[in-house]
């Protein structure tokens, strides 16, 4: 077990802050978040922080926010169990189950159940429904697929579910090879899946890419991906907030990448781009 550090971040006013607190967070290495009703509890591995990464998120230099926190050192936290006491099933849409083995049935048309090593926060909730949300009306049926930054692999399993062929999944964390690797068998799908990152790609090439992320890895990541992204093929990315479609459209477009369909859930943003 990783020794992790526990901020305690109080944030008035709570929304839609806490949300976007999170995904800026996530963004200097914290990986783990759990809401309470006057902010949120964020943690990061004791050997990843850097004090002068934190004092720069731009939240925290918001006069119009006020955020204060505290900190202290949890070592040899079960993030099985943290995960069990904060994890509730997705629903997206009545067509899609997320849940674990320990929760009920849904009995909607598709499911997906995983158990992941690590928690994750309402924000990873949000944006995994709009991935699914938006693989819902696209066409899997024998394609090749690149699920980048897998996580889980909740999004390669599900493209699987929906008829792809061969399906990659790569992400830089090795608790995520060995959780994609458990998720993958406890949904019988057969998933390529590795340690790595975008550097990694080689020359094999893609109909569709997954990227739920975050800002600025897209944004560093994306000409990579519309170079082995077949013509025609579909790029689908998420971890994005409002505020940082702008951004993220201006690489599209420099990358002659055509924006088909865009989804908001809250503060959290789906792009579906074409090549």
């Amino acid at each position: 077990m990783q020794n992790y550090l526990e901020f305690n971040f109080k944030i008035e006013p709570l929304q839609p802050w806490n949300e976007i607190l999170m995904a800026e967070l996530i963004e200097i290495g914290f990986d783990s978040f759990t809401e309470e009703h006057d902010g949120i509890l964020a943690y990061i591995q004791t050997e990843l922080f850097k004090e002068e990464e934190l004092k720069e998120v731009h939240l925290l230099q918001n006069p119009e926010i006020a955020i204060s926190y505290t900190f202290q050192e949890m070592p040899n936290i079960n993030w099985n169990e943290e995960w069990e006491k904060n994890f509730s099933p997705i629903n997206v849409e009545n067509k899609v189950s997320i849940r674990a083995e320990f929760h009920e049935n849904q009995n909607l048309p598709h499911e997906i159940i995983i158990q992941p090593k690590m928690s994750f926060g309402t924000g990873h909730h949000a944006t995994t429904y709009l991935m699914i949300q938006q693989m819902l009306d696209m066409d899997f049926k024998n394609k090749t697929v690149l699920d980048m930054g897998c996580g889980t692999s909740v999004l390669a399993i599900f493209a699987k579910q929906q008829g792809a062929g061969k399906t990659v999944a790569i992400d830089i964390d090795e608790w995520s090879v060995e959780n994609s690797i458990e998720n993958a068998a406890r949904n019988n799908v057969e998933l390529e899946i590795s340690q790595g990152t975008a550097d990694n790609l080689g020359s094999e090439n893609f109909d569709i890419i997954l990227a739920n992320i975050n800002r600025n890895i897209l944004i560093s990541d994306i000409p990579t991906y519309v170079a082995v992204l077949n013509n025609g093929g579909q790029l689908l990315l998420s971890g994005l907030c409002f505020f940082d479609v702008d951004d993220i459209l201006e690489v599209c477009n420099e990358q002659k990448l055509t924006l088909k369909k865009k989804l908001q859930r809250e503060e959290w943003v789906s792009l579906l781009l074409e090549k």
